[in-house]
């Protein structure tokens, strides 16, 4: 996903950017059901199928997320009902430290979802995916790329900071260096 610059409607109305990773077995075939039944959900989810939720790592939100979407989806089989026996569960322990993760950089926990959803779910998937746009479009933009440009020039300030208050005052140790 390539960083973009906020989505607006024709109407110049922000919409949101959601990632989904859907379980090939259950949600995406969910997903599926719901395009082929004509159900109307938000246009602005892209969805990324893989083999099982057990399959997410961490690090894929994390970089959706640095890349421009607003929120991220994750959806998967029932709890028992894995076709590869424990990945949702597995999953689930990855998503509560991811969590966690997320709150100390300040994301709230709104932008990140997790939902179980079974093949035969297909209106789940249209009910979750509106909802879910609802909230992250009440919360904003959350603009984490131009958060990294701010970032860097907050770093660059604080380097330069430390670079003049040590020319101002050499360290014991230098003082010492120089004395021998």
């Amino acid at each position: 996903m390539a960083q973009h610059e906020p989505t607006a409607t024709g109407n110049g109305a922000w919409k949101p950017r959601i990632v989904a990773f859907f379980c090939n077995w259950c949600t995406y075939t969910a997903a599926d059901l719901a395009g082929v039944s004509r159900m109307k959900y938000a246009s602005s989810v892209r969805v990324i199928r893989l083999m099982c939720s057990g399959r997410v790592d961490p690090q894929f939100i994390l970089e959706a997320l640095a890349r421009g979407a607003d929120g991220v989806l994750i959806g998967g089989c029932h709890p028992g009902d894995c076709h590869y026996v424990e990945g949702n569960h597995k999953w689930l322990r990855r998503f509560d430290l991811l969590q966690r993760l997320l709150s100390d950089l300040g994301i709230e926990p709104e932008r990140v979802r997790l939902e179980w959803i079974s093949a035969a779910e297909g209106e789940k998937v249209k009910t979750v995916i509106n909802d879910m746009v609802a909230k992250v479009t009440a919360l904003g933009p959350l603009g984490l790329p131009g958060r990294f440009v701010q970032w860097d020039k907050e770093l660059t300030a604080l380097e330069h900071e430390i670079a003049e208050a040590a020319v101002a005052q050499p360290s014991v140790e230098r003082e010492v260096a120089h004395v021998s």
